[in-house]
């Protein structure tokens, strides 16, 4: 199964709270934190939530 590498790029402080919860919810913490997750449908309809904050790459 392939993977993805997300990483937050920008701040939630102007997001909304379920912005916020998604950004949780995929394990990020902080500002450049990085998590590996399998790429399946769940996980890509988090990132469509909040792709505006986070970068994306196929691993």
């Amino acid at each position: 199964m392939s993977m993805l590498k997300i990483t937050l790029t920008k701040s939630t402080i102007g997001a909304t709270p379920k912005q916020r919860k998604v950004v949780e919810a995929l394990g990020l913490k902080k500002l450049h934190h990085s998590v590996e997750l399998a790429d399946t449908p769940q996980t890509r309809g988090a990132i469509d939530k909040v792709v505006h904050l986070v970068t994306v790459e196929e691993q």
